[in-house]
This record gives C-alpha cells, sequence and structure tokens, in this order.
C-alpha cells in the first residue's frame, strides 16, 4: 500500500486560507490512487506541507470532517472515509483548486478525443483557431458505476498533444493543465444553467429524453488572457446542486 501523498498548493493572500486548504486536500483525497493509505498525515506535517498553522489546517480539517470525507480518532490519526461520498454542494470561493475539487472523484472514461473544426457557439474564444482538439469523458459514481456527468474540452491545439488519456481518467483536466503541463491559469469563468437533455446526453446518463440537467460552462484562460480550454459539462438533475458563498467586503 503507498502513502497519502497531498498535492501541492500556492496560496492566495486574497481568499481565506483554511477554505484554500481544505480544497487542494478535498481534490487529492477524491483523486488519489485506490492502493493510498486511507490515514492522513499528522496536523503538523500537512501544515508544514501546506506553509500555514496548526490552527489553520485544524480548521480546513473541520471543513472536511464535517462533508463525511475524514474521521479523526484521539491518539489513533485521522483517516479518509473508504465510502465518501461527493454529495454535498460545494462552496465556491474563487479558488482554481475548489474547481479540481468539484470535479474529482469518480470514475472517469475517455469516450475518446481527436481534432474539429470549431464549434460555431464556441467561436468567440478561439477566434484565432480554425480547429480545436476536443475530448470526451464520462463520469460514474465509484460505488455503483451509475453515470453521473459527461464532459467536452476544447482545447488549443498546442496544449491538447501533450495531454495524456491516463492523465484524464485519474485528474480533471484544470488539474491537468496546471500540474502536469505546467499552464500558468489565471482565471475560470463558470456558468451554470438548466436545460433539457438532448438524445446523446440521455443516452449517455441513462435518464429519459428532455429531462432536467444542469449544464456547465467552464472557461480556462492563461496568464496572457488566451483561451486554453472550454469545458461544457452534462450533470444528472437529480445527482448534483451547486452553491456559492459571498463574503461581504470588511
Amino acid at each position: 500500500m503507498t502513502s497519502f501523498a497531498p498535492d501541492s498548493l500556492v496560496l492566495n493572500r486574497k481568499l481565506p486560507l483554511w477554505y484554500q486548504v481544505s480544497q487542494s486536500l478535498r481534490a487529492s483525497i477524491l483523486g488519489r490512487a485506490p492502493e493510498a493509505s486511507l490515514r492522513l498525515p499528522t496536523e503538523e506535517q500537512l501544515a508544514q506541507h501546506y506553509g500555514v498553522s496548526v490552527l489553520t489546517m485544524r480548521q480546513a480539517l473541520k471543513e472536511l470532517e464535517e462533508e463525511g470525507l475524514i474521521s479523526r480518532h484521539r491518539r489513533r490519526g485521522t483517516f479518509i472515509e473508504p465510502g465518501a461520498r461527493r454529495s454535498a454542494p460545494r462552496r465556491l470561493l474563487g479558488s482554481i483548486d475548489a474547481i479540481v475539487a468539484q470535479q474529482s472523484g469518480e470514475h472517469t472514461t475517455v469516450l475518446g478525443h481527436g481534432p474539429q473544426p470549431v464549434p460555431g457557439e464556441l467561436a468567440e474564444f478561439f477566434p484565432d483557431e480554425d480547429e480545436v482538439v476536443v475530448f470526451r469523458r464520462l463520469r460514474c459514481d465509484g460505488d455503483s458505476g451509475e453515470p453521473t456527468n459527461w464532459a467536452e474540452n476544447a482545447l488549443r491545439p498546442e496544449f491538447a498533444g501533450r495531454v495524456e488519456c491516463a492523465d484524464l481518467e485519474r485528474w480533471p483536466m484544470t488539474k491537468v493543465l496546471r500540474d502536469v503541463l505546467g499552464v500558468r491559469i489565471s482565471r475560470i469563468t463558470d456558468t451554470v444553467e438548466a436545460r433539457l437533455a438532448d438524445p446523446q446526453t440521455a443516452q449517455l446518463l441513462r435518464v429519459p429524453l428532455l429531462s432536467p440537467i444542469l449544464h456547465y460552462t467552464g472557461v480556462t484562460y492563461d496568464e496572457d488572457g488566451r483561451v486554453v480550454d472550454v469545458a461544457r459539462i452534462r450533470y444528472r438533475g437529480d445527482r448534483f446542486s451547486f452553491s456559492v458563498t459571498v463574503d461581504a467586503a470588511d
């Protein structure tokens, strides 16, 4: 059995540190290798890893414990719950790690990928490209195998050529772009709207035709302001909810 190793994190001083740490650790937990240990490092070790205080680390762990992802035992340590599921709404505070965490933790199958002309609805995002490379993936619940969402990612060809399908089966595209390809992501814009299931979505998600789904569009920009990736994800309406928390400025 391999040990559990949390991902690294570049902290954004504009967001609560405990929140950023909890989202990064959450993504690491949900995206861990199947053979990885369920035992987490100690609070002190995790605090040192993330470069935060033990009090901040304790608050981050409390968030994950309340969600049911971990359990904490006096004198024994902190453990990942083997049956933990992503059922609670996400609290999104503008963190890229929150986006990664939201997309993690399910069994993913790459349905296919290849170049195609820029779709008309994406032309505004790729005005200087004739083609994009589209990756299609189906995500299923890790326990029941029930499909929960399917995704299309349209990437610029210079980035798509470096994406490995094996990485996409383990990690969300955002994490692959940032941590594997080294893309310096400046921002991601998110849109979630209600739609009706088209024939392809109904077939992949095993829902009735024209039943309600949640349609998510995420546009990822690099530090030069170029669009790197446009993700279009169709979620089963009976399996997902989204929430946004807005903190008032002092």
